[in-house]
């Protein structure tokens, strides 16, 4: 199994330094690629110190198409395995492991935070509980937390699978593609970290919308 991870990041520099020495001790052999999405700070210079590899984006285009990028990139080296992890420290990589061991019984696995009594904001336990009903709706299976993008993916599933999004909506609609061809989807338990005056990129209209959307076009799809 030879794994890369994937770490889309935006302004990011004071986190990323912990993410990328966490996911190195996490595991040591494993092929990390950032991907600076158009930065104003010093996210690309700390990459390159933690990084195998780093790709830069001069202007932001949004978290799908990071990840997009660094998936052709770890698929290219030879990646069996792909995590994606954000690189605003909001994952814990010592999951790591077990979210890649899960791939041997499962084609995607899914970091699942607990929403109660936890820093999760309330307006995101909300919004993480009915997109992940609905989620499971669309995909025919249940999944836990479709926000989530701390995932390991299975090589088969990314070469197969096609999600049209640039934004957030890229990695709903990658779930539910991948249910709907038939790989099996699974999930882990994983720490809830939500710094207290964290920024997030996650705009709650702009990209609520745009996730809305993306799951309307899908239940207008049917499952083949």
């Amino acid at each position: 199994m030879k794994v890369a991870c994937v770490v889309p990041a935006l302004d990011a520099a004071a986190p990323l330094k912990g993410v990328l020495s966490g996911i190195r001790a996490a595991i040591p052999a494993a092929l990390i690629v950032v991907v600076d999405d158009g930065s104003s700070d010093e996210t690309s210079s700390v990459a390159g110190i933690g990084a195998d590899v780093v790709i830069r984006h001069e202007q932001t285009r949004g978290k799908g198409a990071a990840l997009k990028a660094g998936v052709a990139i770890a698929l290219e080296k030879g990646a069996t395995v792909v995590a994606t992890i954000d690189g605003d420290g909001q994952h814990d990589p010592a999951m790591l492991p077990m979210l890649v061991a899960g791939t041997r019984d499962a084609d995607i696995v899914t970091g699942c935070r607990r929403r109660a009594g936890t820093t999760m904001p309330p307006q995101r336990r909300l919004s993480n509980w009915m997109s992940s009903r609905v989620v499971s709706a669309l995909a025919g299976c249940r999944i836990e937390d479709s926000q989530c993008g701390f995932r390991a993916i299975r090589r088969e599933v990314l070469e197969r699978v096609s999600a049209r999004g640039d934004r957030y909506e890229y990695e709903t609609e990658l779930l539910v593609g991948a249910a709907r061809a038939g790989f099996r989807v699974a999930s882990v338990a994983i720490p809830t970290l939500y710094a207290p005056n964290g920024r997030s990129h996650f705009r709650s209209l702009r990209d609520t919308s745009r996730v809305a959307f993306a799951m309307l076009r899908l239940a207008l799809t049917p499952a083949r």
